[in-house]
């Protein structure tokens, strides 16, 4: 039984005006404009493989048209070589296979073995984890030794992953690169490292033997980054806003307890780094897909399947709406929500968002709101994912003939 509270719908019919939402999109209606995107992004991919020194480092923004670097981790390097596979899967481009596949081999393995960082998903589920998909999808030829190599990347990925864990109050997280004081809301999408590992049948082990659950670990971090990372307007502070989240959140390593909301990237811990809201909401999204997948008998150790979604649900629909009643009528946030003199949109994260409003499992949501059949909820979040990809695409297509760079 699905069970939870849902806020006032002002800003729905808000939004509806703002952005123009037509319940009427369908998937299909974007065909043209994915081809011309994926056009430009095969133009984009070639350009940096030409042109780009990867000596320098991961690029993650550009200046001028130009990819350049930011020295945290090298956080990027999965989804560089990443979108070059997926630009295969789109496009049939055997180039852009051969490129990845060799690019991986190549470059990624010190990824699998990094212990300093929470970015396991985004490296090493984006290479060897879309690798491993497309041979079980039968889109490139089955070979064992291959498939066993990329089996064998994700299952120490997600268990190299889980061991940087710091143990709070009543569960505990994967922490970020700040230390163990820290969780960072958009290590949800490393979760599925954990889960991928778990799903090839892994076995972590620790001091003694000891066997540790990768899928009670992702649970754990699910659950903390629910209750830590997202608001819910409950009265938590002065700042409590309804699907608004913290970049970071900063526990007593000694005695577990939680101290107070931060931020790494944003602009404080009291205002919203929308980049981070949307890495939960495509967090959250992804991974209520993947449980409702699941038989309940799979889950009773856990808690029980029913209060798993339940624990999912309410951020995932919070950071929706927090979304959507702060996106601009272009699809795009500016990149915080409280930051002073704000000049800045906020770069890529509208497909992040986009990402997890189009999987968001709408059976659950129609489940929710049977019994109130004046919510949008039913189909807004898929109505507003497919406006913000209409609208980004339009917008990256036509800027692309004006301003010509090597993005």
């Amino acid at each position: 039984m699905i069970s939870i509270t849902l806020p006032a719908l002002d800003n729905y019919f808000i939004l509806e005006k703002m952005i123009n939402l037509n319940n009427t999109l369908q998937p299909g209606d974007l065909s043209k404009k994915l081809k011309n995107f994926w056009q430009l992004s095969g133009e984009k991919i070639r350009l940096l493989e030409k042109n780009y020194d990867n000596a320098k480092g991961s690029p993650v923004f550009t200046v001028k048209g130009k990819y350049t670097t930011r020295g945290w981790t090298e956080w990027t390097q999965g989804f560089q070589f990443g979108s070059t596979i997926l630009q295969f899967d789109a496009t049939g481009d055997t180039h852009f296979l051969e490129s990845g596949k060799k690019k991986t081999v190549e470059v990624m393995a010190p990824h699998i073995s990094h212990t300093g960082v929470h970015d396991h998903g985004f490296n090493n589920v984006s290479t060897y984890g879309n690798l491993l998909r497309l041979m079980k999808e039968e889109k490139i030829p089955f070979n064992e030794w291959e498939r066993n190599f990329y089996e064998l990347a994700l299952k120490i990925s997600g268990a190299v992953q889980a061991g940087r864990w710091t143990p709070i109050m009543n569960g505990g997280f994967i922490h970020s690169f700040n230390g163990p004081h820290s969780l960072f809301v958009d290590t949800i999408r490393s979760c599925r490292a954990l889960i991928v590992s778990y799903c090839l049948g892994h076995v972590y082990q620790g001091e003694g033997d000891v066997k540790i659950d990768l899928l009670d670990r992702a649970i754990q971090h699910l659950r903390a980054t629910a209750n830590y990372s997202v608001f819910y307007g409950e009265g938590r502070d002065t700042y409590d806003i309804w699907g608004r989240t913290a970049h970071e959140s900063i526990f007593n390593v000694k005695d577990g307890n939680f101290r107070c909301p931060g931020t790494q990237q944003g602009y404080s811990g009291f205002s919203t780094w929308t980049r981070g809201l949307a890495w939960a909401i495509c967090g959250f999204a992804e991974e209520l897909e993947w449980f409702d997948t699941l038989p309940e008998d799979q889950l009773k150790q856990y808690g029980g399947k029913n209060d798993l979604i339940n624990l999912l649900l309410k951020p995932a629909m919070a950071t929706c709406d927090f979304y959507m009643a702060n996106v601009c009528t272009d699809g795009i946030p500016y990149w915080d929500t409280g930051a002073p003199g704000l000049g800045n949109m906020g770069d890529y994260l509208p497909m992040n968002a986009s990402d997890g409003l189009l999987h968001f499992p709408q059976n659950a949501v129609s489940d929710l709101t049977k019994n109130a059949p004046n919510t949008p909820h039913d189909y807004i979040y898929v109505s507003l994912g497919l406006a913000i990809v209409y609208l980004v695409l339009f917008y990256v297509w036509s800027r692309s003939r004006i301003i010509k760079t090597d993005l």
